[in-house]
């Protein structure tokens, strides 16, 4: 099995597929590295190197207490690029991988990635503060992890519809229950305490002046319908934030693209690549 230690000694599992021009895939919250099977497997047919790993606290990654917070997460990722020695590389960070994304071009540069994607991000700021008060109310995300805390498999299973689905709470149409059961299952695959402290980062972090330092080629992948990271406060204020950046809005679409949206989203990865190639 593929892992990195880091400098912390956490050991981080990782796949490493195909060759040519390397994607690094960051995945959502407490899900891992399976999330990415769609588009993986479409990259890599089409002539791409895709890694993908699970983030610390999820799947077959180590589970310690602390170190949820985006500079240890940011330096998770530095090191496994590092350790690969990737370089010309694609960044796609979703939901959360998109603060882990902004934040590792803050502390590290971009040396070695060319291109970024942010798709259904949590960028640049969620939680509501006195510069930011159209930001979502403390209040939510105290009573998310005391959901979490509570009941960690219930909470999971009740997120499924209003992350594939949106406010109207369904998956279906959208999702085979099947595939939706499977989705529930690898997200429960994760440390709870690893779930509340991510959520607890993605809410409270004030990501605007790295997401302003931005200056790569930039793709912003949004769902109209998004209610975990919605669209006026995250997909569109990201996108004006980052200077030249591309803005692609999936209308109706809520914050699981990766598996509503499969097959658009791997296209969109793929012509984003195919048009930024140096």
């Amino acid at each position: 099995m593929p892992v990195l230690n880091t400098r912390d000694s956490t050991q981080l599992f990782y796949h490493d597929w195909g060759t040519g021009s390397p994607v690094v895939l960051l995945g959502a919250a407490m899900m891992n590295s399976r999330m990415w099977e769609s588009q993986a497997c479409q990259l890599v047919k089409n002539g791409l190197r895709c890694v993908m790993y699970d983030r610390r606290g999820c799947g077959r990654s180590d589970w310690p207490w602390d170190g949820y917070d985006y500079d240890t997460l940011a330096d998770d990722l530095a090191q496994l690029l590092d350790h690969l020695d990737l370089r010309e590389v694609t960044l796609v960070g979703y939901a959360v991988g998109g603060g882990e994304a902004v934040r590792y071009l803050a502390r590290n540069g971009d040396d070695r990635v060319a291109r970024l994607a942010l798709v259904s991000s949590t960028t640049p700021i969620l939680g509501r503060r006195t510069d930011h008060p159209d930001g979502v109310d403390t209040a939510v995300l105290a009573a998310t992890i005391d959901a979490l805390e509570r009941d960690f498999a219930r909470w999971t299973s009740e997120l499924a519809g209003p992350f594939f689905g949106g406010a109207g709470g369904t998956t279906e149409g959208a999702l085979s229950s099947e595939r939706t059961e499977l989705l529930v299952r690898i997200a429960l695959d994760a440390s709870p305490r690893a779930a509340a402290e991510i959520y607890r980062t993605l809410f409270t972090a004030d990501l605007r002046a790295d997401t302003s330092a931005v200056k790569l080629p930039t793709l912003v992948i949004h769902g109209e319908a998004d209610v975990a990271a919605p669209i006026e406060l995250c997909g569109r204020r990201t996108a004006q934030l980052v200077s030249g950046s591309t803005f692609v809005c999936y209308e109706n679409a809520a914050h699981g693209l990766f598996a509503t949206h499969a097959d658009r989203l791997s296209r969109d990865l793929l012509a984003f690549v195919g048009a930024h190639r140096r």
